[in-house]
């Protein structure tokens, strides 16, 4: 029972850590449990989508997908479309996801390809991978539309006549999945529809671990080796794992942003990996293992520590910007924390599997 106790608290040291520095900080805040109820509804149903495009990756033994990212931009270019065509509401989500996922699964395929060629380095180079193509698109953006290829809008691209806006507004599409169903309880809005793409994200990912692909990518997670010795194909199936992953960060993006209602350009992209593995981290996943609740325990507990601690250094140091910086020391430290305490677990895992097959060897 002791053992089991003490596995819990070194399993979900993250968590606590997180739960500690949030809960201390509320009080600090001065805000009112009515704000912060309103914001914590509001950013889960912006940006539990994201986040949930890390775990097949995880599943596959991948770890953290940073080339998220190449999702993230697929989806800005399919809002850059919806919002040049002057495509209103939902109908517009729905045509950038559909300029995005084709596009999202052909930058997938090429992240999951590299990646199996870095084997064992797939998150740093993933990450790497993640700079090398933002200079593509930064290309794409800043000279070929407008330039080569057609973009409609003069209220869109600079005044030279080609390349997009440092900052496009999105009013065509603001908040128009947020509003779709609206729900009102007291003070607080629910934004409904976000709830149900999460919800049928969710079913999907339940039935997805249930079917041969799943399983396929669930052995491949524990044993590489015994899989290819089972006929599983390793390669294709890691693939697929990091294609899906980013066809689900591209609408995650578009989400994001319609709730947003603007998008910086050339850097909404940018922090999206870290932030959404900041978040699944918080909520007790590690870079091997994670699972739905992680998901929304982390978006919840990130984004609690998001809304209290600017406020909490502000009331302390009468700065807001020391509460940022705690925010942002917070996000990074918790990734580098998870991180360490993987690597020690399977440096412990691996020496507690030697002294057994010592004690093996010993026995008459």
């Amino acid at each position: 029972m002791k053992r089991n106790f003490k596995q819990f608290l070194a399993d979900n040291t993250v968590v606590f850590i997180f739960l500690i520095i949030t809960l201390a900080s509320v009080p600090l805040s001065g805000l009112s449990f009515l704000s912060i109820g309103q914001e914590i509804v509001t950013r889960i149903g912006r940006n539990c989508f994201l986040v949930f495009s890390l775990l097949l990756p995880i599943m596959a033994g991948m770890g953290i997908n940073f080339g998220m990212v190449l999702g993230a931009m697929a989806g800005q270019i399919g809002l850059i479309f919806a919002v040049d065509w002057n495509i209103i509401g939902v109908p517009g989500l729905i045509f950038a996801s559909l300029i995005a996922i084709p596009l999202a699964a052909f930058l997938g395929w090429i992240a999951g390809v590299i990646l199996n060629k870095a084997r064992g380095r797939e998150m740093v180079t993933g990450y790497i991978l993640g700079f090398f193509m933002d200079g593509f698109y930064q290309f794409v953006v800043l000279y070929l539309m407008g330039f080569i290829i057609p973009v409609h809008s003069l209220n869109i691209t600079l005044s030279r006549g080609y390349g997009i806006r440092n900052t496009l507004t999105l009013d065509s599409v603001r908040q128009s999945l947020d509003r779709l169903i609206p729900l009102k309880i007291g003070s607080i809005s629910f934004p409904i529809a976000n709830y149900l793409v999460i919800g049928v994200l969710c079913l999907f990912i339940v039935w997805f671990r249930k079917t041969k692909l799943g399983q396929d990518m669930r052995s491949i997670g524990q044993d590489q080796s015994v899989s290819h010795s089972s006929g599983i194909p390793v390669d294709r199936t890691r693939i697929i794992a990091i294609v899906i992953s980013t066809i689900l960060a591209s609408i995650g993006q578009i989400i994001f942003l319609q709730n947003m209602g603007n998008m910086a350009t050339y850097n909404a992209h940018k922090q999206t990996g870290f932030f959404a593995a900041a978040a699944i981290l918080v909520g007790g996943a590690s870079v091997s293992r994670a699972s739905i609740p992680n998901v929304f325990i982390g978006t919840l507990l990130l984004h609690l520590m998001y809304i209290v601690v600017p406020r909490a250094g502000m009331n302390l140091f009468g700065s807001a910007m020391i509460g940022e910086y705690f925010r942002d020391a917070f996000s990074y430290a918790v990734i580098a924390l998870a991180l360490v305490l993987h690597a020690w677990r399977k440096r412990a895992n691996a020496d507690s599997a030697r002294s057994a097959l010592r004690g093996v060897q010993s026995m008459p």
